[in-house]
């Protein structure tokens, strides 16, 4: 059962998911980042590079097992998980921008995570496995967070009426297909799970906070607007805990890789939504939520 939900079912939960982000894509949301390129650099820019090395820091403090260093690490280089649109449009953060950051973080992630990830197996040496830039495991995580994207895309732009009665269908199945399956190879490892939790609740929480609090406080210092650094605190804060179980357990083959992974993708919503309430933007209007959400929805 376990090897069946690993090799098989996490990838078409994460591949419907994928392709639910993209049909709700277009170019347009690309484009959004010329009219705020401060803002979506200074996002970047900590999730590319100031996650990482903070990660790193916790790491190396907290004395992590070679191998759960590794997950660690996979983890920081991982994208913003689209969960990051709900809770900005929750606390009245900016979704558009929210929507470019991860459009781009999807494309970026196929290059960034291999590259991130790799360095970590260097210096920790758990195994002499490598995901990286072989050509055949690229590819593999090329299709697994790419393709899917650009197929929803395209069928976006071919039948965009189509695109639009599925997105909320799409969404829920995902849903419900990644809890089941989650839920499963859960269960199937629960024993490795329970072994592994007290050494990671902690630094995978301390991750998730420092992530938030980042997100947040160097837009701000860097004179970055309000509704625009709370989507870049969620956006960095929430990391795609789901990718990186599927490339540690599909692509490395290790259940243990994908622990601090699993972990975080637990704790990270009730800590998200508490980090919410303090950074909500109380003087965001209806009005102004509206506008925003029908650009955000305008064709491209």
């Amino acid at each position: 059962m376990g090897s069946a939900l690993t090799t098989i079912g996490l990838p078409v939960a994460l591949g419907i998911i994928m392709l639910g982000l993209g049909l709700s894509l277009t170019p347009r949301d690309f484009a959004r980042v010329a009219k705020q390129p401060k803002a979506v650099i200074v996002a970047l820019l900590c999730q590319l590079v100031l996650l990482p090395a903070i990660c790193f820091g916790l790491v190396l403090l907290f004395q992590l097992p070679p191998v759960l260093a590794v997950g660690m690490m996979m983890l920081a280089a991982s994208p913003g998980g689209t969960t990051a649109n709900l809770y900005s449009h929750l606390f009245r953060g900016d979704i558009a921008l929210n929507i470019s950051l991860t459009a781009l973080n999807s494309v970026i992630a196929v290059v960034t995570l291999p590259i991130i990830t790799n360095l970590a197996i260097a210096y920790f040496d758990p195994f002499d496995g490598e995901l990286g830039m072989q050509w055949a495991k690229t590819v593999e995580v090329f299709a697994i967070v790419l393709l899917p994207v650009a197929l929803g895309m395209l069928v976006r732009r071919v039948w965009p009426q189509f695109a639009d009665r599925m997105d909320k269908p799409v969404r829920i199945v995902s849903v419900i297909v990644l809890i089941v399956v989650i839920a499963g190879a859960v269960a199937s490892n629960w024993a490795l799970l329970v072994e592994n939790v007290a050494s990671l609740a902690l630094i995978t929480v301390l991750f998730c906070l420092i992530s938030l609090g980042v997100g947040y406080l160097v837009p701000r210092l860097l004179k970055v607007g309000k509704r625009q650094a709370i989507a870049s605190s969620f956006e960095i804060g929430i990391h795609n805990a789901t990718l990186a179980i599927v490339i540690a357990q599909t692509v490395m083959g290790s259940v243990e890789l994908s622990l601090p992974a699993a972990v975080y993708g637990v704790l990270m919503f009730f800590i998200a939504f508490g980090f919410g309430f303090l950074i909500r933007d109380r003087r965001a209007t209806a009005s102004e939520m509206r506008q925003e959400d029908a650009a955000t929805a305008a064709p491209s």
